[in-house]
């Protein structure tokens, strides 16, 4: 009985046959389940190459393939956004005596600023109360100082990631500053850059150079932020009490003489006003920074 065998040829030819089949199921599996343009080898970069597309370290290069048809976007329910109102800031200067702000508020900004803060003596305020009155006969409206202090710095406006820094600074420069007095007893009438306020002040006339190394020291804390310095020439003072608009003149005028001869006279020893300088304040925002003098 005879039997066939397939020669050495034909089985090698069969083989290759499926082996290409096989390589071909393997291809087209291998595209359907992982697209070409998605992931794909890279060579070893010489320094010449293109390096736009990001590399990780195994020389693999990941592309993200934009969808093959993109679908515009549907519309929010009106319902969905109203649950996630903008926050608006509503400036409503009734609620805060009249005043208006400086500057334009906005979200993360802290208004920040440097002084030395004074603690009224007894019959300070009783004071302040007759020298309201009498201005309120010349049809002025003065509403008095709820805290007293003497500016070192103007207002300025710091981002809330420079706060830590910006004490920082002032501490370091503040190290060995020393402690003093200084007396103001003659009254003055400001008015801010705005012309928004009118302010009835004490003007400083003792410390005068103390408190300029003060400044001098704020002042490069403020540099260092390229922030605005004090004023060239300053005139220190306390602020007593205000009124809204620019009534410097008329206040002068009317009423300053009258008001300077109310101090003087006046039996309690509360004025001239002695303030002692031992701590400086710098506040930024609702929060308070102190630094106590050598």
């Amino acid at each position: 009985m005879l039997v066939g065998y397939s020669s050495s040829s034909e089985e090698e030819e069969e083989e290759e046959k499926g082996n290409i089949k096989g390589e071909k199921r393997k291809r087209q599996r291998s595209e359907t389940d992982y697209p070409s343009s998605f992931c794909k080898k890279v060579k070893p970069t010489t320094g010449s190459e293109d390096h736009s597309h990001p590399q990780s370290e195994d020389g693999i290069c990941i592309e993200e393939t934009p969808p093959l048809h993109q679908k515009p976007r549907l519309p929010l329910p009106e319902s969905v956004l109203e649950m996630f109102p903008e926050e608006k800031v509503t400036e409503d200067s009734s609620l805060h005596g009249g005043r208006v702000r400086s500057f334009q508020h906005e979200r993360g900004n802290w208004a920040t600023y440097v002084y030395l803060p004074y603690h009224p003596e007894d019959g300070f305020l009783e004071l302040l109360e007759e020298m309201s009155r009498l201005t309120t006969t010349h049809g002025f409206q003065l509403s008095c100082s709820t805290e007293f202090h003497l500016s070192l710095s103007q207002t300025v406006v710091l981002p809330h990631h420079w706060i830590q820094p910006f004490v920082m600074s002032l501490q370091t420069g503040l190290a060995q500053c020393s402690r003093f007095s200084c007396i103001a007893s003659q009254l003055k009438v400001y008015s801010n850059q705005e012309k928004t306020r009118t302010f009835l002040a004490l003007e400083v006339s003792t410390g005068h150079a103390q408190l300029l190394e003060l400044v001098r020291v704020v002042d490069k804390t403020m540099e260092e932020f390229n922030l605005s310095t004090f004023y060239q020439k300053p005139s220190f003072h306390i602020s007593l009490a205000w009124c809204v608009g620019d009534q410097s003149d008329r206040l002068r005028a009317e009423c300053l003489p009258q008001l300077q001869s109310l101090l003087d006279s006046h039996e309690d020893a509360v004025f001239p006003l002695r303030l002692t300088c031992q701590q400086l304040r710098c506040k930024a925002g609702n929060k308070m920074f102190c630094f106590q003098l050598c």
